[in-house]
C-alpha cells in the first residue's frame, strides 16, 4: 500500500500503517529484495522484504519457497532464528511483503570480510549459536531442514555478537524419513543433496563449510572453475583446498566431522559437545559453590560466615540464616541460583543467567514453602527474563535442589490432591516432572460410568511443535468427564477440578490449531508430489511420442 507521507524518505506503508518502508536497499537475492523499514509503534528499524510475483515467480516451485518462508517464520521462535513480525500479499502489485527484525551488521560473510582479524574465540561463539538454531529447527516433529545454510544466510548483530539463521525460503518440513528435490548453493551442498535422498544432516555439512569459511575467509571450493567442477569433487569425496589452511587441530577436526558421509555425521545437539566448542569451564551437574571464593564488598552491618550461612546483624539482635548458591552450565547459558532462608518459611532466590556472548540477567524472587512449586516459579522467571521455555526445566531443578538443601523433607514433584473422576481417582503423583518434559499419566475411566466417552476417541495425543518444548516431548491425557459425572468431596475440590478441565480444554484447542497448521504443510507436500508426478508422466509421454514417430 502506497502512502502520501510528509516524510520524503518513506515510499510505502503497510496496510495498518504501523510499518514504513524506505528506499534504502539492504540486499537483493535471486527471488527477494530487502529494504530498510521502521516500526513506528516500537520505534525500531526493521527489514522489509519484497518478492515480486511476476510470471516467472508464479511458477509452483517459486511460490512454494515464498509461502514456506512466510509460514515457517510465523511459527518459529528462537533466539538464533530471525524473528518475523508480520507478512501480507499485495494482490494489486502482485508481491509478497515480509517484515522481520533487522541486523544492521549484515550477514556473517560480509561481517567476516569487513573484520579480517577475528580471534578464534569469536568464531566459536558464532558456531555455538548457529548449532543452537539448528538444534531448534531439527528438533521439530517433523524436522525442519534449512537446505541452504551458508554465511550469506546467517545474520549478525555486531554490537554483542549475536547471530541468527535467516532466509528460510528453501527450508522444508521433512515429512518422510528422507526428503527429495535438488536445491541449495553448490559450495555448501552435501553429496546426498545431489542424489535427492537426504535428511536434516545436510545442514550439518553446510555448517562445517560455514566454519571453514569463517576461519579461512575463503569461499569453499574457490579453486573450482564452475558448479560442475564442484560437483565432481564433492561426489568424489575431495575436500575443499581451504581445509589445509586451518591450523587449529580441534577446529579442523570439527569441520571434518561435518563433512563425513551422512551415516557418520553427528547431529547438531552432539556437535555442541565438541571439544572445539566447549566453554572454558563446563559442569554437567549442579554444584554447591563455596561463597568464600567470591570476594565482595560487605556492609558494616553485615558479616559473611564461611560455613555457608549468612549472619544478619542489628544493634539488638543477631539471626543466622542459611545461604547457598548452585550452578548449572549448558550449551547456551551459565545459570546460577542463590538462595537465602527466611524466618517466615520463605526462601529469597536470586537467579543469574549469563550467556556466552557476554550478556547477564538477574532477578530476585521469593519462594513460599507453603504455596509455591518449583515449576510455577521457574515459568514466571522464564517469562520475566524472556528466556526459552525449555529453560523452565533447568531452573525448576535448580530450585528443587536448593530447597532440598534447606528443607531435606521437601518433595521435588508436582503432586496434587486426589480428585475423584467417574468413581476413579486421579491419584497423587499423576502429574509429575520427568527428565525434560511434563507428562500426565493416563488414568482409566470406565466407559459405563461416563456417558461422555463414546466411540473410539477415548484419548488425545498431541506432539509439541512449538519452540518451547523439545521434539520428543509428548503430552498425553484422557478426556475429562463432564461435570455431572464428577464426584467431589467439597466445593473447593469441584472448583479445582473445573479449573483443571478448563486448562486442559485450552491446551487441546491450542494443539488442534497446531495440528491444522501441520495439515496445511501435509496438503502442500501432497500437491507438490502430484505435480511432479504429472510432469514426469508428461515427459515420458512426449518421449514415447517422439520415438513412435
Amino acid at each position: 500500500m502506497e502512502s502520501v507521507d510528509d516524510d520524503p524518505d518513506v515510499v510505502e506503508r503497510c496496510p495498518n500503517s504501523r510499518y514504513v518502508r524506505y528506499n534504502e536497499l539492504l540486499g537483493r537475492g535471486a527471488w527477494k529484495t530487502v529494504y530498510k523499514g521502521f516500526d513506528e509503534v516500537e520505534g525500531i528499524e526493521v527489514a522489509w522484504s519484497q518478492v515480486m510475483l511476476d510470471d516467472t515467480m508464479q511458477k509452483p516451485e517459486y511460490l512454494e519457497r515464498i509461502y514456506t518462508e512466510v509460514r515457517l517464520l510465523k511459527t518459529l521462535k528462537h533466539e538464533n532464528i530471525i524473528k518475523s513480525y508480520v507478512s501480507w500479499v499485495d494482490d494489486k502489485k502482485k508481491r509478497v511483503n515480509m517484515i522481520t527484525e533487522l541486523f544492521i551488521s549484515g550477514d556473517l560473510r560480509q561481517y567476516r570480510e569487513k573484520h579480517r582479524s577475528v580471534d578464534l574465540k569469536a568464531i566459536k561463539n558464532w558456531a555455538r549459536q548457529i548449532l543452537q538454531g539448528l538444534v531448534y529447527l531439527h528438533g521439530h516433529k517433523p524436522p525442519i531442514i534449512h537446505r541452504d545454510l551458508k554465511c550469506n544466510n546467517i545474520f549478525v548483530n555486531g554490537n554483542h555478537g549475536q547471530v541468527k539463521i535467516g532466509d528460510l525460503g528453501f527450508a522444508t518440513l521433512m515429512l518422510r524419513p528422507t526428503a527429495k528435490s535438488l536445491i541449495g548453493t553448490p559450495e555448501f551442498m552435501a553429496p546426498e543433496l545431489y542424489e535427492e535422498e537426504y535428511n536434516e544432516l545436510v545442514d550439518i555439512y553446510s555448517f562445517g563449510m560455514c566454519i571453514l569459511e569463517l576461519i579461512t575467509c575463503e569461499y569453499p571450493y574457490s579453486e573450482c572453475r564452475n558448479p560442475a567442477h564442484i560437483y565432481k569433487k564433492v561426489m568424489s569425496g575431495i575436500k575443499p583446498a581451504a581445509l589445509s589452511k586451518v591450523k587449529d587441530v580441534q577446529a579442523k577436526e570439527l569441520i571434518e566431522k561435518c563433512l563425513v558421509p551422512a551415516s557418520q555425521r553427528l547431529p547438531a545437539k552432539e556437535l555442541l559437545k565438541d571439544p572445539f566448542l566447549a566453554p572454558e569451564s563446563v559442569k554437567d551437574n549442579p554444584v554447591e559453590v563455596d561463597l568464600s571464593t567470591y570476594p565482595m564488598d560487605i556492609d558494616d552491618n553485615y558479616n559473611m560466615v564461611l560455613s555457608g550461612s549468612s549472619c544478619v546483624k542489628s544493634k539488638t539482635t543477631s539471626t543466622c540464616l542459611p545461604s547457598l548458591e548452585l550452578q548449572r552450565v549448558n550449551e547456551r547459558n551459565d545459570i546460577r541460583l542463590k538462595g537465602e532462608m527466611n524466618e517466615d518459611n520463605t526462601v529469597t532466590l536470586t537467579l543469574r543467567i549469563a550467556d556466552f556472548s557476554g550478556g547477564v540477567r538477574n532477578i530476585d524472587f521469593p519462594f513460599s514453602l507453603d504455596d509455591d512449586t518449583s515449576n510455577t516459579i521457574a515459568q514466571e522467571m522464564v517469562e520475566e527474563l524472556d528466556l526459552l521455555h525449555e529453560d523452565v526445566i533447568i531452573i525448576a531443578e535448580l530450585i528443587d535442589d536448593m530447597i532440598m538443601k534447606f528443607v531435606p523433607t521437601w518433595k521435588p514433584s508436582l503432586r496434587k490432591k486426589s480428585i475423584p473422576v467417574g468413581g476413579v481417582s486421579l491419584t497423587e503423583g499423576s502429574l509429575i516432572l520427568q527428565n525434560s518434559h511434563i507428562a500426565c499419566r493416563p488414568t482409566k475411566v470406565p466407559e459405563h460410568e461416563d456417558p461422555s466417552f463414546k466411540g473410539s476417541d477415548k484419548s488425545s495425543l498431541f506432539t509439541y511443535l512449538g519452540d518451547s518444548m523439545k521434539s520428543s516431548e509428548v503430552f498425553c491425557y484422557k478426556k475429562i468427564a463432564s461435570n455431572d459425572s464428577v464426584l467431589c468431596e467439597d466445593n473447593g475440590e469441584k472448583d479445582a477440578f473445573d479449573d483443571l478441565k478448563k486448562e486442559l480444554d485450552n491446551i487441546e484447542a491450542q494443539y488442534l490449531c497446531w495440528y491444522n497448521e501441520l495439515q496445511k504443510f501435509r496438503e502442500a507436500a501432497i500437491e507438490d508430489a502430484k505435480r511432479k508426478w504429472n510432469l514426469k508422466n508428461k515427459g515420458a509421454s512426449l518421449l514415447s511420442l517422439v520415438y513412435t514417430n
